[in-house]
């Protein structure tokens, strides 16, 4: 499916239980694959809204600099036209700091972040083979290499068009500690102790921050830990949203 939103082609798809909405928002340089892992299993209970952030996937590049805020906007757009109520927002790092913004701004129902930034870090982006070589140390991780291969840091700072390059500069250097502050959904921050581009220690500030959020941590897990403990992902999730 697609949607005009901001001059930007908008592809996302939907799918599962028409209650319940789940609105998944990916990592910077991936697309819808990396959060139908997560999504599927949700489908017999949750309404599915899987979306290509604009700049990736099947997602038009935005026409000029966007900030984490215009993102916010579009994501707001897309709940506005569809007629959702109260969505569920879960995200993986920069889709996850989108995620936070918006929750700052919008009434959500839960909000669930994976390894998700809200202030500068000094590595916030690995390459490609940096990564798989991280992933391919996780025991049981095998059968995710291949899909790991197509679709983890496809578009870092080094390959972005000049345009990403850009709108990865103003999202790297966005804090926002204060905005956190006025989420007031419950709130589960899911982390690897091992995450060097988000580390552990963001995960309990962001947790002093919201006033109903908490702490799930996967022990010897990367930056990619949603993945490495899908099924316990699953389960968390399963618990946690229902």
């Amino acid at each position: 499916m697609e949607m005009n939103i901001q001059d930007v082609h908008l592809h996302y798809i939907r799918y599962g239980a028409k209650t319940h909405p789940i609105i998944f928002l990916h990592g910077w340089g991936q697309n819808i694959e990396m959060m139908k892992p997560i999504a599927d299993p949700l489908q017999e209970t949750h309404d599915i809204i899987l979306v290509d952030l604009p700049g990736y996937g099947k997602s038009s590049e935005p026409t000029f600099t966007w900030k984490v805020s215009d993102y916010v906007e579009c994501i707001h757009t897309l709940v506005d036209r569809l007629k959702i109520e109260d969505p569920i927002l879960i995200g993986h790092s920069f889709g996850g700091k989108i995620a936070l913004l918006y929750a700052s701004k919008y009434q959500v129902n839960k909000l669930v972040l994976f390894g998700s930034p809200f202030k500068k870090e000094i590595e916030t982006l690995s390459t490609k083979t940096k990564i798989l070589k991280k992933l391919k140390k996780v025991p049981g991780l095998n059968r995710f290499e291949q899909f790991a291969k197509r679709h983890i840091g496809s578009t870092d700072y080094k390959n972005a068009t000049p345009r990403m390059r850009e709108i990865l500069v103003e999202t790297v250097n966005l804090d926002i500690s204060k905005e956190v502050k006025k989420i007031n959904c419950p709130t589960l921050l899911v982390w690897g102790t091992c995450d060097e581009e988000v580390p552990l220690q963001r995960a309990y500030e962001l947790e002093s921050l919201i006033p109903d959020a908490g702490v799930v941590t996967y022990e010897d897990a990367t930056h990619y830990a949603y993945l490495e403990y899908l099924g316990k992902t699953i389960s968390i999730l399963h618990n946690f949203l229902d």
